[in-house]
Formats: C-alpha cells, structure tokens, sequence
C-alpha cells in the first residue's frame, strides 16, 4: 500500500511548522503595533501608527534606547580591541600558558548567562562597589569577546605568514607591518566580530538585569519592566522597531564587509 504521502514531504510539512510556529508571533507583534485600539483584536478596526507616535514621545523609552546604543557601540569597540591582539598573540607566537589563557577568555561562551550575571554582580559586592555604567560595559565585553575572538582567530589563521615576513624584509617596522598588512587583511572579520558583539549587547536581557540600574537600563530591560506592569500597545511598536533594527544592522554590515572586502 502507497502512503498519500512520502518521508521527505513529511519533513518539508514538520520544517514549515516549525518556522510557522518560531515566526507567526513576530508577524503579530509586527501587525498589531499598527492596530488603533488598546486592545488587540481580529480583525484589525483600521490602520494607525499612534503606538509609534506615543513610543516617539516617551522619553524613558528614547533614554533606554540610547544606552543601548551607546553601550553597544562601547561593547563592540572595546570587545575588539582585546580579541585583536590576543588573535595575534595565540596564532602567531607559543608562550608559557597559551592554552590555558585562550581557555579563560573562552569560557564565558560556555557559562549560562544566569551564572556569569550573578557571578559579576557578587564579585563588585565583594568589591563594596555600587552597580554603575561601567559594570554594565565590564559585563557586556566579558559576554560578547569569547565571539569576537573567536571569528578574529579563525581569521588569523587562514592569513599567511609570508606577508608579514615579506614587509618586515623590506624594512617596515612591526607595527607598520600590522597597520599596513594585518590590520587590512583582519578588518572583515574584526568588522564581523565588533556586529556579533554590538548585536549580542543591544538584545541581551538575561545577564543585563543582574547589572542594570534605573539609570541605566537596556531596551530589553525596559520591555521587560513594561510587561510586568501592564501591556502596552507601544510595546508592540517598540518590538517592531527592535526586530527592524536588528534585521537591518547585519544586513547593512554585511554590505560593507563586502565592500570593504573587495576595495
């Protein structure tokens, strides 16, 4: 007896409702941000963007968003400016406890973010400091540098080294052979590594509520402070914006990866 259907279209069935069910409340999130009543409901009485006129105007909500930005953006520059030395310092040189200190800077790719969070935050009590700006900034690149390292070292490796040999032979200096050789060769994936960071930074909410402060929160964190209190339609327009942003940010990356790549 034939079965009606056959493996592989069982498969392609299973893998489009797996995506239906990762996707669809995106789509709806997407969709009732633009819904004019407070409450949601199907179908939609019409078509408005007061929820983003509202998120626009509210000025906890813009704070929030450029700490994330700004702590982003610091994560990402300082997140690759550790792992691009050390790249080249665990690639190209053998010193006494490699290993062990690639190891340690790995690690925290394989702690839960729960523990890391908990972690810092009992270390600067031990410390009798107060959470501020800077632990945040501390928490984010000791969150996001195992992923920069990490891109920037596979990097390292497939670059020859001949062609630092050959610029050092011609009398360049080291540091000339690595703003003029290195470097060019790395920024793809130094470009690569600092979206990984900025993007890991700007969405993560688990280890950041361990850091945050009032002061200083994160979008997540506020989203999350929104929804324990009520639930608001602007937080369906702030989803939308987030889930735009953060489609957008690699894909306009990537476009000058690529450009730079080629130039």
């Amino acid at each position: 007896m034939k079965l009606p259907f056959s493996g592989w279209s069982l498969i392609r069935l299973y893998t489009i409702l797996v995506y239906l069910f990762m996707f669809l409340p995106i789509v709806v999130v997407i969709v009732l941000s633009f819904n004019p009543q407070q409450f949601a409901s199907f179908p939609m009485q019409g078509f408005s963007l007061k929820w983003y006129v509202q998120l626009a105007q509210n000025e906890a909500i813009l704070r929030a968003f450029k700490n994330s930005l700004v702590l982003g953006t610091l994560t990402a520059l300082i997140a690759s400016a550790i792992a691009v030395p050390a790249a080249m310092a665990f690639v190209r040189y053998s010193f006494r406890g490699k290993n062990t200190l690639n190891t340690l800077l790995l690690a925290p790719i394989m702690i839960p973010e729960v523990v890391l969070g908990v972690a810092l935050l009992l270390f600067i009590r031990w410390l009798q400091q107060p959470k501020s700006f800077a632990l945040l900034l501390a928490g984010h690149v000791i969150l996001t540098l195992p992923y920069v390292l990490l891109i920037v070292q596979a990097r390292m490796v497939s670059i020859k080294r001949v062609y630092e040999e050959a610029a050092l032979s011609l009398g360049a200096s080291p540091f000339q052979t690595f703003r003029e050789v290195t470097l060019p060769l790395l920024m793809p994936a130094v470009l690569a590594g600092m979206l990984f960071s900025f993007t890991i930074s700007f969405d993560d909410i688990t280890a950041t509520l361990f850091w945050a402060t009032a002061e200083h929160q994160t979008v997540p964190v506020r989203i999350f402070g929104m929804l324990r209190h009520s639930i608001s339609p602007e937080i369906n327009a702030l989803g939308t914006v987030m889930i735009v942003f953060t489609i957008m940010t690699p894909l306009l990356a990537g476009y000058c990866i690529r450009r730079f790549s080629k130039n």
